[in-house]
C-alpha cells in the first residue's frame, strides 16, 4: 500500500502517456525537498523498469546545428509512429542562463508534435544533482512508452562521460571543419563516441563535410577496437539536418549497433554496469548530503576548508581529521 494516495492513480496516467503526468512527475524527480524525494522514489518504484527505450547521447559543439538535428531526427521518428522524448543535462544552464533547450522555440514544430516530448534541462550547477534528475527522467519517459529518448548534452568534457553512462549509444554531431578543428576534439570523446555525424553537409559546405568526415572516419580507425562493437563501428557519416538528408540512414546504422549489441548480450551488460555505476554515485551523493545536514560537522567542514585555503594542512591531511570524528 503506497503512503501517496494518488500514486496509483499518477502512475497510471504517466504509463497510459499522459504528457502532463510526466511532466509533473519529472518536477517532482528534480525536486530537493526530502518529503518530495521520498515520494519520487516511491512513484518510481510503483512504475517499474519492465519497459525499455533505445536512449540516445548527444553531444555537439556550439553552433553545429544541434536543435535543428534533433528537430528534423525527432520529426523522422515520430513520422515513422514512433515516441521520443527529449531531454538535457547541461551542468552550466546556472551560468549561461539555460540550456540550448530552454528555448523551445528552436524546436517548435517537434516541441507541438504529440509524439514528442521535449523537457529543458533543469538549471543546477552541481553536476551529480542534474545528472541524478535526468537518469530518472529517462526512466520516467521510459515507463510513459517513449521509444526513444535524445539525452542531449549542452555542457563539455565530463559531462559527455556522464551522458554516455546513461545512454545505450553515443552520437556525436560535428560542424564541416578543418584539419586544425579535427585536432580540438578532445580524444577521450571520440573514444565514446559510437557514431560521428558531421552535420550541415550541404550547399557551400558540403565538400569540406565530405573531407571532414574521411578525417573524422580515419581518426576513428586509428582507436582501439572497443568488445562493444561489431566491425565498421564507430563510423563516421554525413548529414544535413536542414535537408533531411542522411537522417534515415543515420538511424539504420543506429539500430545495426542495437541489434548486434542486444543479440551478443551487450545491451543489457552495459546496463547493469551503468546500474553499478549510479549505485555507487547515489552512496557518495547521500553520504555527502548526510555529513553536511550535520551541523557541527558543517561548521568542522567550514573550519578546515579555511585551514586548506590557507594552506596550513593539506587537503588529504584535513579530510582525515573531519572524518576522524564519529558521525
Amino acid at each position: 500500500m503506497s503512503h501517496y494516495p494518488n500514486m496509483p492513480a499518477t502512475a497510471a496516467k504517466i504509463a497510459s502517456g499522459d504528457r502532463r503526468a510526466l511532466a509533473r512527475a519529472i518536477t517532482l524527480v528534480e525536486s530537493t525537498r526530502t518529503d518530495q524525494r521520498t515520494e519520487a522514489l516511491a512513484l518510481l518504484d510503483t512504475l517499474g523498469t519492465t519497459r525499455q527505450a533505445l536512449r540516445i547521447g548527444l553531444s555537439g559543439t556550439p553552433g553545429v546545428g544541434k536543435s535543428t538535428f534533433i528537430e528534423s531526427f525527432g520529426l523522422m521518428l515520430t513520422g515513422m509512429g514512433k515516441k521520443v522524448a527529449v531531454l538535457a543535462v547541461d551542468p552550466s544552464s546556472a551560468r549561461s542562463g539555460g540550456s540550448i533547450l530552454g528555448d523551445k522555440t528552436r524546436m517548435d514544430f517537434l516541441a507541438r508534435d504529440p509524439n514528442a516530448f521535449i523537457r529543458p534541462s533543469p538549471s543546477q550547477t552541481q553536476l551529480g544533482g542534474v545528472t541524478r534528475r535526468t537518469r530518472e527522467a529517462v526512466a520516467l519517459c521510459e515507463a510513459a512508452g517513449y521509444d526513444v529518448v535524445l539525452i542531449e548534452t549542452v555542457g563539455v568534457g565530463q559531462s559527455e562521460t556522464v551522458v554516455a553512462q546513461m545512454s545505450d549509444l553515443f552520437v556525436l554531431l560535428l560542424a564541416p571543419a578543418g584539419g586544425d578543428e579535427l585536432q580540438g576534439v578532445k580524444r577521450g570523446i571520440m573514444e565514446i563516441a559510437d557514431i560521428v555525424l558531421v552535420n550541415k553537409a550541404d550547399g557551400d559546405l558540403k565538400s569540406q563535410a565530405t573531407r571532414t568526415c574521411a578525417d573524422y572516419a580515419g581518426a576513428l580507425r586509428l582507436l582501439r577496437k572497443r568488445p562493444q562493437d561489431p566491425d565498421g563501428f564507430p563510423l563516421a557519416k554525413m548529414v544535413s539536418a536542414l535537408e533531411t538528408q542522411g537522417l534515415s540512414e543515420a538511424w539504420a546504422d543506429m539500430q545495426t549497433l542495437t541489434t548486434w549489441r542486444k543479440d551478443h548480450g551487450i545491451w543489457d551488460q552495459t546496463r547493469a554496469e551503468q546500474s553499478r555505476h549510479w549505485f555507487h554515485e547515489e552512496v557518495h551523493l547521500q553520504l555527502m548530503a548526510q555529513l553536511t545536514a550535520d551541523t557541527a560537522l558543517r561548521e568542522r567542514l567550514k573550519e578546515m576548508e579555511a585551514q586548506v585555503v590557507s594552506g596550513d594542512i593539506s587537503p588529504a591531511a584535513a579530510a582525515m581529521q573531519v572524518l576522524a570524528k564519529p558521525l
